[in-house]
């Protein structure tokens, strides 16, 4: 059976993740070209934002573009920039016979516009709902629809929920293989924030040390009320994550009150849960507290979206759920 519309959506949304974060303040988006069942051309967006990915994928199909179905996880662009021509002319211009479309461009500038202008070219356009499309464009769907980023709690903890013995001891509460796996998720952030009293204690490196990407380290920010510490930003609040300029993806770390803080305003859009086969007792709490009214309000909230071994822990995430 040949893939599904679905099924290409989904091969552009894991493209669609080598540009991020890179390609802020453009969204990461990922393209692929379809000629008689083999692709023909692929791309995602450049660091910077720019060639966008249907730029990318068209220069790598050549001809072989003309008469293809082009799959493209956000609309393509109608609007001109001096940065490069907008990628629904480019796609007029190339000929496909069909155009597939993973996400709506909430940019009033293109949002419809591209689609229209496609199908003014005798190009069969058409939207086609993608979860995997839009979990690529989280944060960019995040910040265009509400003004804010797209939040990430990660958590280490043991069995029994402790980030750290009673005196504060947390190195390490999780193995090698995990404390990769978060440098790794690390470097798919803009910016990765801790409370003030994380940075004072520990005083983290916040960077991504895993070798060849060293340079993809996040903005630090710090949770405090204070003066911004040497070396990072300062945000007085979690309400204050939309004055953040041009950050899409928010990386949460540390510790039991800032991820209090970031729940009780519901502001997590992600939670990363790294738990070791360990059991600690009298040790510090992962969240402080949050004072549900009553377990029935706890429900319904959270819904797992992937689970792995990483050595002899185990990592889960789970997606907020919500209306919009």
């Amino acid at each position: 059976m040949p893939p599904t519309d679905r099924a290409w959506l989904a091969a552009a949304a894991r493209l669609a993740a080598r540009g991020r974060p890179l390609s802020r303040p453009n969204p990461a988006v990922g393209c692929v070209i379809v000629q008689r069942g083999a692709v023909v051309g692929r791309g995602w967006t450049q660091a910077g934002g720019r060639p966008h990915a249907e730029a990318m994928a068209l220069a790598a199909a050549g001809d072989a573009a003309r008469g293809s179905t082009v799959y493209v996880t956000l609309e393509p662009c109608a609007h001109r920039s001096e940065r490069g021509p907008a990628c629904a002319d480019l796609l007029a211009e190339a000929q496909p016979a069909r155009i597939v479309v993973g996400v709506a461009d909430p940019d009033p500038r293109t949002a419809g516009e591209g689609i229209d202008r496609l199908r003014s070219a005798g190009i069969d356009a058409e939207t086609v709902a993608s979860p995997e499309a839009e979990a690529s464009l989280a944060g960019y769907l995040m910040r265009a629809r509400h003004g804010r980023p797209h939040v990430t709690l990660k958590l280490a903890m043991s069995l029994d929920g402790c980030i750290a013995l009673a005196d504060g001891t947390s190195q390490w509460i999780t193995g090698e293989a995990a404390r990769a796996h978060v440098h790794s998720r690390r470097a798919l952030a803009d910016a990765i924030l801790v409370g003030g009293g994380t940075w004072r204690g520990d005083s983290p490196r916040l960077d991504v040390r895993l070798p060849g990407i060293e340079d993809r380290s996040p903005e630090r920010w710090v949770l405090t009320r204070g003066a911004a510490p040497e070396g990072a930003q300062a945000i007085a609040s979690p309400a204050a994550i939309g004055d953040m300029s041009g950050v899409q993806y928010l990386y949460v770390e540390g510790g039991a009150q800032t991820a209090a803080a970031f729940l009780s305003a519901d502001l997590v859009d992600r939670i990363e849960l790294y738990r070791a086969p360990i059991v600690i007792g009298d040790g510090l709490r992962a969240i402080g507290s949050l004072g549900p009214a009553s377990l029935d309000a706890a429900h319904g909230r959270w819904q797992r979206r992937e689970t792995c071994q990483l050595g002899s822990d185990t990592f889960t995430a789970y997606r907020r759920t919500r209306s919009s």
